[in-house]
């Protein structure tokens, strides 16, 4: 008897040779993979200030939208995790279906930035983005989807300015900060973040990939690289591996002041809840998003939990609000071919709806 896994002499050396096939497969996969670099869909640049620009997307055909659509990702990571490849792409998805889609580079902050604040961030580059935009398309108002920490800015600016959003989309986006499930924010409740920043300076990328990584530490620092040995006869898993992986470690540091008061405000004092949101002296109620409103999570997101973006819908003004639940994760709702199928087609119908 060997035990409920059955594991004998025979299977144990059977494993040890398909090991060492696939570690000497990896050494030819790892001369042929090529240019694994992320960002799929050509763009141009449109408007600038300082290091944060806007780019339009440029699709195979012209955009049937009317009304443009801009995306607000987050700081802590690259933007193009929207459009990592081409068979991986909520962009291209939504370039396909005919929306006309921005996007907002922040850049890489260094020791100029540290003093900038979330009034920079929001009014200035956010508000100097979306304003590009309506010159640029003689409206009023455009349309906004705000991603994770991206999706907190833009619901800050739509309640700042309300008669300029016309349709607001929100993905994994925290509202809620307090939910028992949310490990950042049990993590930051009690953090000394004016004595780290004040140490710190900007807050450094690998510090904050760390701290990420540690909300799953078997899965992401042990599982996913055991099960790379998997992957590495296949040229293009492995590739799309290495694509990830340059994108999760290709991180920004953070603009200390913005981070202290995105601390404050939101991971500490929860304002979008309980109040105390201030904005270059303006306060921030939600109850000002009058303009209607798609929420968008994930049910297995272990980074903004799904009770964290659901509470949108008991603090928002609009009265035409929906959700949608996307089956995934955190990163699966940009990547996993579910979403391609799922999310694109659920934004453009959505937008479709309330179309000039």
């Amino acid at each position: 008897m060997y035990g409920p896994l059955a594991i004998t002499p025979d299977r144990l050396a059977q494993e040890a040779v398909r090991y060492q096939s696939k570690l000497a497969a990896g050494l030819k996969s790892l001369r042929e993979v090529g240019d694994y670099d992320y960002g799929a869909t050509q763009k141009e640049e449109i408007w600038r200030d300082g290091k944060v620009v806007l780019y339009r997307y440029l699709g195979a055909k012209a955009p049937t939208a009317k009304v443009p659509l801009l995306v607000c990702y987050a700081l802590v990571n690259r933007p193009y995790m929207v459009d990592l490849q081409s068979d991986r792409s909520l962009v291209r998805g939504l370039l396909e279906r005919g929306e006309d889609v921005y996007i907002i580079d922040w850049g890489y902050p260094d020791r100029s930035d540290r003093y900038l604040t979330l009034e920079d961030y929001i009014e200035r580059f956010l508000g100097g983005a979306v304003d590009a935009l309506r010159r640029r398309s003689g409206l009023d108002a455009i349309n906004l989807l705000g991603i994770c920490q991206g999706g907190a800015f833009s619901l800050c600016y739509a309640a700042l300015h309300p008669r300029k959003v016309r349709n607001l989309i929100t993905m994994v986006t925290p509202v809620d900060f307090h939910t028992p499930d949310n490990m950042l924010s049990n993590w930051t409740r009690d953090l000394d973040v004016d004595l780290f920043v004040d140490t710190l300076g900007n807050v450094p990328a690998d510090m904050m990939n760390f701290c990420y990584l540690t909300l799953k530490p078997w899965r992401l620092f042990v599982q996913k690289y055991v099960g790379l040995v998997d992957i590495l006869d296949d040229p293009r898993a492995l590739e799309d591996f290495l694509r990830m992986e340059k994108w999760i470690f290709d991180s920004p540091d953070q603009a200390g002041e913005a981070f202290r008061q995105f601390i404050k405000q939101f991971y500490q004092g929860n304002g979008f809840i309980n109040g105390g949101i201030s904005i270059g002296g303006r306060d921030v109620d939600l109850g000002f998003v009058d303009m209607p409103v798609l929420n968008i999570f994930a049910e297995q997101d272990h980074l903004v939990p799904p009770d964290a973006s659901r509470a949108l819908k008991d603090v928002v003004g609009s009265a035409d609000y929906s959700e949608l639940s996307f089956r995934g994760g955190h990163i699966g709702i940009y990547v996993s071919g579910r979403a391609q199928k799922e999310v694109p087609g659920g934004i453009h119908d959505w937008l479709a709806a309330r179309a000039p």
